[in-house]
């Protein structure tokens, strides 16, 4: 079944990374704890849960149904960084470290059509809505199942392409997820993003 995906512009590619510019974007948020898995999963049934009707729909009694959409974003998070500005990461030899975060953010951009004036509002206070804007990602592209060491390899390895490529990176790296759990390992599309500064023209 076709769903609809968050909206971006490939600025450059090379072999499986990209530079995207994404369009502005409204997103259902919960922060939770626990290991990846864990926090992916706890996240994902409470956004889900909203998206599915614990909602009140503007100006009614009534709940309403929204449209899944891919992909769903899992960001470790730390007591040293920011929870609400984009912080600047210094450049390392290796990623940040996500088999020591227990601390994620899970995210479900909502469908184009809605704005904060027009989406139901969630009745549970842990579903946050919120608007983003336009942003520029570097991103790496790959298959297969996502343990927590092969994320952590590929955030090692998309931080140091963009290292290598000068990029100005900033915040945490990002996970995000957009086939069901019973795709076969091999057909699943896996991202690791990491936003960066507007690449100079």
């Amino acid at each position: 079944m076709a769903i609809e995906e968050s909206k971006y512009k490939v600025l450059s590619s090379d072999g499986p990374y990209e530079i995207r510019h994404y369009e502005p974007v409204l997103i259902a948020e919960v922060t939770v704890s626990g290991d990846m898995d864990e926090a992916s999963s706890k996240g994902f049934r409470l956004i889900a849960d909203y998206i599915f009707g614990n909602n009140e729909a503007p100006n009614s009694s009534f709940s309403e149904k929204i449209s899944m959409t891919a992909p769903v974003t899992v960001e470790p998070q730390s007591n040293k960084i920011s929870m609400t500005a984009p912080v600047t990461v210094e450049p390392l030899n290796e990623g940040p470290n996500l088999q020591q975060a227990q601390q994620w953010r899970v995210n479900f951009f909502m469908p184009s059509k809605y704005t904060l004036a027009n989406i139901a509002k969630p009745k549970n206070e842990i579903v946050k809505l919120k608007e983003l804007p336009s942003r520029h990602f570097l991103v790496l592209s790959y298959s297969g199942f996502n343990t927590q060491a092969r994320v952590q390899k590929k955030t090692d390895e998309a931080i140091l392409w963009a290292k290598e490529k000068s990029l100005n990176m900033m915040g945490m790296p990002q996970l995000s997820r957009y086939d069901p759990p019973w795709t076969l390992p091999m057909f699943r599309r896996n991202e690791i993003m990491i936003e960066i500064k507007a690449p100079q023209p």
